[in-house]
Order: structure tokens, then C-alpha cells, then sequence
């Protein structure tokens, strides 16, 4: 990660920063690499991450520890270690943190990948539901994500989705000579990940199997109903999708992804859902909760433009090599402690290359120190003036108030 690219994730944390604080959410930020244990119980055992994806390995001590491939189960996990069901609820917190998984390298997806994340835990009201997806779309409006599409559905509560599951099953089961090696051997373990499969046949057998939508308790279709009035009020486009299930054992309910046009087939952006039950599976009290991930290089991929990094140099300080380098030293310090973003000729260049490297660095202001006097040169406005070199500090930030 380096110049331009680090520039722009900068910028881009600074949205998520701005609009997730503004909301009320903390930052959060967890341990790089977890007990093995809380993905296979939190993740799940039949999920693709836990089965082929992690990076797992074992420490000095003998123990089974995962660099840790999602956000949200870790997050539960410091949930219930440092005992915020105590706190007022929901408890609403926020990361930008790398993940690690074993998957084929390729355009915006990478071994080692950053994403930024919500997870509010302590509320089943419906509108933390629509706050979260709300705060999604608006991150990547920030950023400017192309042809940007939501997709939204319910997988309802463990009632609902135990009977639904037999049903679906047994349609599997009907049909498994067409389906895919994969999809057969998980019809016990997970049949609703067969919804996410590219092959073929299984596509076909797909589109006539039993919706979940088609099979919520009333409760269910009562919470997802105002979900979606909530987002209509906010006036949030979306699209209800039957099909739409996430790759990951511990949603319930409310289950969301946007996808970008820009991204071609790989199209997801980011997404997320209510895990209901994930803190209560990690030893904790039963706890709703409900929380998203974007990735960071996905988001930059299908941006319109590069988000405008803050300018990082307001005052660049140029001098005669052989000469005033002191004065110029002083200037530097003097222009630091004000708070400025300060650069000083470091690397021997003649007076007209470091006046290039000032351009180049995008410098607001340059001074030329001539000894008790200096050149102070506007680099936008492209005039200059000849002030007291201990006036200087002073003359740029009274420009900079001026801006």
C-alpha cells in the first residue's frame, strides 16, 4: 500500500470515520489472529471460510489459532470477554481492520484484504436493521461506488428456518443426480448455500425450490415489513431478492448485500445481516445483534474517482544547500508546533529542483529562506512575498484562514 493508494484509503476511513461516529458508533479493533474454535462455532463448520479458507496454525503453546478471515464474530466475542451486555444497548461499534483468506487471488480480492465494518448488539428492533443498511448506502455514495444495486431478504428465526429447511431438502434430494458435487454434500449440512452456486444444472433445479421468503412465522414477515417501510422512508432503493443468502452460518432475519455493475461477475461490494443468535453460541447472554462489512479494495475498485486525499503538505521549506539550512530547521519546527503540514528540503537538491519536489508534493506554500528574510511563495495563487524569516509561520496560516 503505498502513495496514491494510501491516499485514498486514508480518505476513505475518513468517510466511514465521519458517518459511522456521527451515528454513534465506537471504534473497535480486535485481535489479529483468534482461538481456531470461535470461527468453527461462530462462522460455522459447513461455511466455505471454515471449511477451505482460513489460514490456521499452531502456536509454542500447541494451540489451534486462525488469522482471522471475518470481523463479526471476533466483535461478539469482546462483546461478552469485556461484558457490554452491562452497558446501555444496543452497543454500537466500528472497524477498519485487514482479514486474511485462502482464496484465488484476483482483481479487488486479495489473501490480505481491508474492510470496514458495523455491528450494533443488543436491540431486535427493526429499525437498527435499516439504520445499519442506511449507513452502508451512504459510505459508499461517499465514495463513489458505480451502478450500485441492494439486494435484500429475510432468512427468519431458527423456527422458521428449521421448517423450511426440511422442505428445501427435500427438493434437494429430489433432484440431486443434477446437482453439483458441492451442493450434494452439503444438502445436511447447509442447503441454502445451493441458492449461491454457479453450476449449471443446479441453477436450473434452483429456480423451481421452495422461497424461505414464502415461509416465515409472522413475527418474521412483521419485522422484515417494517424494515423495508423503514428504508422506503429514507428513501433507500432496494430490491427483495429470494434467493439472496450470505455465506456465513449465523444470520438470521434481516440479510443484505450491495453489489456494483462496475465489478463485473465478482460483483459484491459489501453486505450483512442480524446474527440473532451468534453471542448466545459464544458463551454469551442472548443477544440480537446485526452488522455489515465492506471491503476496502472492492469499494476503491468501483469508485467513480479515487477519493481526494487531504492535502498533506501546507508549508514546504527550500533553502540554499550551503547555506541557512539552521534558519530553515527553525522555520520547520516553528510551523510544526502551529499544526501545520510541513515538509523541509531534505535530499541535497538544487534551490530550482526543490522548488519541482514542492510542486510535485502539491505544496500550498513554499518558503525560500534567504536568512533573516524569506520568500514566501503562494503555489496556487503564484504570488510571493518578501517578509522576516521569524514571520513566516505566522504569514502562512493567516493565508490558510483566508481559504
Amino acid at each position: 500500500m503505498l502513495g496514491d493508494d494510501a491516499s485514498a484509503r486514508t480518505a476513505l476511513e475518513a468517510s466511514a470515520r465521519a458517518i459511522l461516529e456521527g451515528a454513534g458508533y465506537e471504534r473497535i479493533e480486535t485481535p489479529a489472529f483468534e482461538a481456531t474454535e470461535l470461527f468453527s462455532r461462530g462462522v460455522g463448520e459447513s461455511t466455505d471460510i471454515v471449511r477451505k479458507e482460513m489460514f490456521t496454525f499452531t502456536d509454542g503453546a500447541g494451540r489451534s489459532l486462525t488469522l482471522r478471515p471475518e470481523g463479526t464474530a471476533p466483535v461478539c466475542r469482546a462483546y461478552v470477554e469485556h461484558g457490554m451486555h452491562k452497558r446501555r444497548q444496543p452497543v454500537k461499534l466500528w472497524y477498519t481492520s485487514s482479514f486474511f483468506r485462502h482464496e484465488r487471488a484476483q482483481a479487488g480480492r486479495y489473501r490480505q484484504f481491508w474492510q470496514v465494518g458495523a455491528e450494533a448488539l443488543g436491540s431486535d428492533d427493526p429499525a437498527v436493521d435499516a439504520e445499519s443498511i442506511v449507513l452502508l448506502a451512504e459510505l459508499l455514495k461517499e465514495v463513489g461506488v458505480r451502478e450500485c444495486r441492494l439486494r435484500l431478504s429475510s432468512l427468519g428465526g431458527s423456527e422458521s428456518r428449521g421448517e423450511y429447511r426440511e422442505r428445501l431438502q427435500a427438493h434437494l434430494r429430489t433432484h440431486e443426480q443434477d446437482l453439483s458435487e458441492e451442493v450434494r454434500s452439503r444438502i445436511d449440512l447447509n442447503p441454502l448455500r445451493a441458492f449461491d452456486s454457479d453450476h449449471e444444472a443446479t441453477r436450473r433445479v434452483m429456480q423451481s425450490a421452495p422461497r424461505l421468503l414464502d415461509h416465515l412465522s409472522e413475527d418474521d414477515v412483521e419485522h422484515f415489513a417494517q424494515v423495508r417501510e423503514l428504508l422506503a422512508s429514507a428513501n433507500v432503493a432496494y430490491e427483495v431478492d429470494s434467493t439472496l443468502v450470505r455465506g456465513l452460518d449465523y444470520y438470521t432475519r434481516t440479510v443484505f448485500e450491495f453489489t456494483s455493475a462496475a465489478l463485473g461477475a465478482q460483483s459484491g461490494v459489501g453486505g450483512g445481516g442480524r446474527y440473532d443468535g451468534l453471542v448466545a453460541r459464544l458463551g454469551g447472554p442472548p443477544t440480537p445483534g446485526v452488522g455489515w462489512a465492506a471491503g476496502v479494495e472492492r469499494m476503491l475498485l468501483a469508485g467513480d474517482s479515487r477519493p481526494a486525499g487531504v492535502r498533506s503538505v501546507e508549508l514546504f521549506v527550500a533553502f540554499d544547500p550551503e547555506a541557512n539550512r539552521r534558519a530553515a530547521f527553525g522555520i520547520l519546527a516553528a510551523a510544526r508546533s502551529a499544526g501545520l503540514k510541513a515538509q523541509m528540503e531534505l535530499g541535497g537538491r538544487s534551490l530550482k529542483g526543490q522548488l519541482g519536489h514542492a510542486k510535485a508534493l502539491l505544496a500550498r506554500y513554499v518558503a525560500i529562506v534567504e536568512g533573516e528574510e524569506t520568500v514566501l511563495r503562494d503555489m496556487e495563487g503564484g504570488a510571493q512575498e518578501r517578509l522576516a524569516t521569524d514571520t513566516v509561520v505566522h504569514a502562512v496560516l493567516r493565508g490558510l484562514r483566508t481559504l
